[in-house]
């Protein structure tokens, strides 16, 4: 991180320097204590997400309002309630909004952030093979995602289903090894957007020093993947009636990170509508999001956005669009020497026996049936042949008999 990276996480010293009104800061301790029933000056700093002399400064502005009563010490540390007149002040606050969590960063801040933590990691060959290292790719493959990884502009991955085009967009993050950091939450014009979601943003482990701002996590870049489950409303705020906030769309909450849509063009959304709503994202690096009330406000687009789809890119959108993603790369068929070898590893792997001319007998087999070679056909043909010995309650093996088994089962009849 750069000294001016540093400053943007630094943990702040005073109410003023959290960027937000000191009157949501408060809202939110009263809110909290209001739902915990009892507080500590270190719980509520857990909480909220604030250093315990920030809290404690609270704290005291509060027990001089009367609103709050402390009923003993823990330690060295204050144990206390909301007084009567405390609960009334509290219960108003959740009328307006009934967002009880870590005090939210600024919009401001988020941009800067996200600007500031833009992927900037060397990409070459190495690095490249260490990445896809546990698949068996052709080289030209790799020649052709090199340059456009290094561009970080996004890309199409098209070609017939089955060649491991999901399986390329997947191992993208592989290629960096940082950390970035995330908000809990982001206030905009006094409304606050939930941000971090754990089935997102993966934690990097103790990245954070003393002096970090604690409304920050540290966690891996992200990585979004939707298929045909993807409709309008995942690429817009959401609000939460219960309690009155919103929810970061898909695609922000991907920032500095990876989106992949898989399977494009099978989704609700017609590819045509999905275009024209990322048309000016992916050329400006910015979006632009709406509240209930009408509020517009800007947000950094620093997304790679990974389109991947069975579907030539000509067919999904006009010329205007498809300037915008330089990258199409075509995810084919493989080699006889490249299946040979996939199948290999997966022996390998699974530790089967297997009869001297079974691989090329799969081999052969799955070019006469599929119509051509694709990497998906030694796994997924390997899996039925695991479940047919495992009905048969025998060791799983590699043999002619069980391969035409399987290719009964999976192949279409013609």
């Amino acid at each position: 991180m750069t000294h001016k990276d540093c400053d943007l996480f630094r943990r702040p010293d005073s109410l003023a320097c959290l960027g937000v009104s000191e009157t949501l800061v408060v809202d939110l301790f009263l809110k909290h204590l209001f739902q915990a029933g009892t507080g500590t000056l270190r719980r509520l700093s857990q909480s909220m997400k604030l250093p315990v002399q920030l809290v404690e400064s609270i704290f005291h502005d509060l027990k001089t309002q009367k609103l709050i009563e402390v009923k003993g010490m823990y330690g060295e540390d204050y144990h206390f309630v909301l007084s009567v007149a405390g609960k009334t002040a509290a219960t108003d606050r959740m009328q307006v909004s009934r967002y009880v969590g870590p005090v939210p960063v600024p919009l401001e801040k988020y941009e800067a952030a996200v600007r500031s933590q833009v992927a900037r990691t060397r990409i070459n060959k190495a690095s490249l093979h260490a990445a896809y290292g546990d698949l068996t790719l052709d080289p030209g493959l790799l020649s052709r995602l090199g340059p456009a990884l290094v561009s970080q502009r996004s890309m199409f991955l098209f070609g017939p289903s089955g060649t491991g085009k999901s399986s390329l967009a997947e191992r993208l993050l592989r290629i960096f090894d940082d950390a970035i950091a995330i908000p809990y939450s982001i206030e905009v014009d006094g409304i606050i957007i939930s941000f971090f979601d754990a089935a997102v943003h993966r934690l990097a482990g103790d990245k954070a020093g003393f002096d970090h701002d604690p409304r920050w996590v540290f966690c891996a870049r992200p990585c979004i993947i939707v298929g045909g489950e993807l409709v309008p409303a995942m690429l817009e705020l959401q609000r939460d009636a219960e309690t009155g906030t919103y929810v970061a769309p898909l695609h922000m909450k991907a920032n500095n990170g990876v989106f992949v849509i898989d399977d494009f063009g099978r989704q609700l959304i017609s590819p045509r509508d999905l275009l024209n709503r990322w048309i000016v994202p992916l050329d400006r690096r910015m979006d632009f999001l709406t509240m209930g009330s009408g509020v517009k406000f800007a947000i950094p687009f620093e997304v790679f956005v990974v389109f991947s789809t069975n579907l030539n890119p000509s067919e999904l959108a006009d010329e205007a669009f498809l300037r915008r993603i330089p990258n199409k790369i075509l995810v084919d068929a493989v080699s006889a020497p490249i299946f040979d070898e996939i199948v290999s590893r997966r022996l390998e792997a699974n530790g089967w026996h297997a009869d001297l001319d079974a691989p090329r007998y799969l081999r052969l087999l799955c070019q006469n049936r599929g119509g051509d070679l694709r990497p998906c056909y030694p796994r997924d043909i390997f899996g039925i042949m695991q479940s047919i010995a495992e009905f048969e309650e025998r060791p799983p093996a590699l043999t002619n008999s069980d391969i035409d088994r399987a290719a009964e089962l999976y192949f279409c009849a013609a």
